[in-house]
């Protein structure tokens, strides 16, 4: 007998009961036509100029960093994509992290200190939550995109600090937040406003620089109170975060920030092959829009509110039938996701499909017409 495997045992069979066990086996794309599954939100996965770009840092550096970013490990590449990944997004300077896991949790962590209340929207990433358990401060979770909530809660607090942290676009529900009411009310009393834009870099705003530029919280008053972080793995089509902002935020991440400092530094190849998408993204402004013009077919195809972002979800009966649902689309050629709890913070199982600038206008009209079949075929999904 061993307990601990025992638990295990049992643990799994649980999950397969409740058609919530996952697996991480490499995908058969055999019949695979058009791929709706990914986070490839502007097509740009395989592109040219993404291949050339992690080719060339291969060349120059190597596989790897070589080590952590304050030993040997940061290369000419990192240094250019931090400073061209902020100005595109009108920050003073950027910090990259071998993740956009990596890069919340320090973000959470240095801002969340003994005397700060930290204030979290109930439908942040789990990467956000987790940074704030790591964090001393205390943490107030507030209902989604209830701005009362956190004017309450800033109101109400005994810290002399306080960080309010969201999402400028939520990745299962595809709403958007109020941020200029959020960093008005950071400006009101004396606090920090923490957006990941996760889902914002490369499809919100005109050029893609994300909803917080878009949204003018860079141009006036509270400026100065404004962090964002990001992924590099979904718009800019590669590996790893970063966390923008004023130049004293960087330096301090980069002394104290544990997953930055001891981890070995993003890949040079992941470095330089996100710097080819934010470039190509730079020179081909159209992108965005073509990425919000696919959601908003295919939400109308699902019968859903558009997504202020890519990624759309339809609310399915049961985990079974979202599984069910993904293989009826998978037998068309037509590669969806689904989430399932607990990876939706209201515990409903959903259809996941990302729209993507990469689809031709005929791939799109297949998909429209194999999501709207396959959406029928489920009569008792929520609408």
């Amino acid at each position: 007998m061993n307990q601990y495997l025992d638990a295990l045992d049992a643990a799994a069979k649980r999950r397969t009961e409740r058609d919530l066990t996952r697996t991480a086996e490499a995908d058969q794309l055999d019949g695979v036509r058009i791929d709706l599954a990914g986070n490839d939100y502007l097509g740009l996965r395989r592109h040219p100029a993404v291949l050339d770009g992690a080719q060339r840092a291969l060349d120059e550096a190597g596989g790897g960093a070589g080590a952590s970013r304050l030993v040997t490990g940061t290369h000419a590449v990192h240094t250019t994509l931090e400073a061209e990944l902020a100005a595109h997004m009108g920050h003073e300077s950027a910090l990259v992290f071998s993740t956009g896991y990596h890069a919340n949790l320090s973000a959470m962590t240095v801002l969340g200190t003994a005397d700060t209340l930290v204030i979290s929207d109930a439908h942040n990433h789990a990467s956000l939550i987790d940074g704030m358990r790591l964090a001393k401060a205390r943490v107030a979770v507030t209902p989604h995109l209830d701005v009362d909530a956190v004017r309450r809660a800033l109101a109400e607090r005994t810290e002399p600090r306080a960080v309010i942290v969201v999402e400028s676009i939520f990745s299962v529900l595809g709403d958007a937040a109020d941020l200029p009411a959020l960093l008005a009310l950071a400006v009101e009393h004396d606090a920090l406003l923490v957006v990941d834009e996760a889902h914002g870099l490369g499809v919100a705003g005109k050029g893609g620089e994300g909803l917080v530029r878009a949204g003018g919280l860079l141009d006036g008053e509270g400026v100065d109170r404004v962090v964002v972080t990001v992924t590099l793995s979904k718009s800019l089509a590669s590996q790893g975060g970063a966390v923008l902002g004023p130049r004293s935020l960087r330096e301090h991440l980069l002394n104290t920030a544990r997953p930055f400092i001891f981890d070995t530094g993003l890949a040079p190849a992941s470095a330089g092959a996100a710097l080819g998408a934010l470039r190509h993204l730079v020179a081909h402004p159209e992108l965005p829009g073509r990425t919000l013009a696919a959601a908003a077919a295919i939400a109308d195809a699902l019968g859903v509110e558009p997504s202020a972002g890519a990624v759309l979800s339809k609310p399915m009966p049961s985990p079974a039938e979202a599984l069910a649902a993904v293989d009826a689309a998978r037998a068309q050629g037509l590669r969806i996701g689904c989430f399932r709890p607990p990876s939706t913070p209201d515990g409903i199982s959903r259809l996941r499909v990302t729209a993507t600038a990469g689809l031709t206008d005929a791939e799109l009209d297949d998909a429209r017409r194999i999501l709207g079949a396959v959406a029928n075929t489920f009569e008792g999904a929520a609408r």
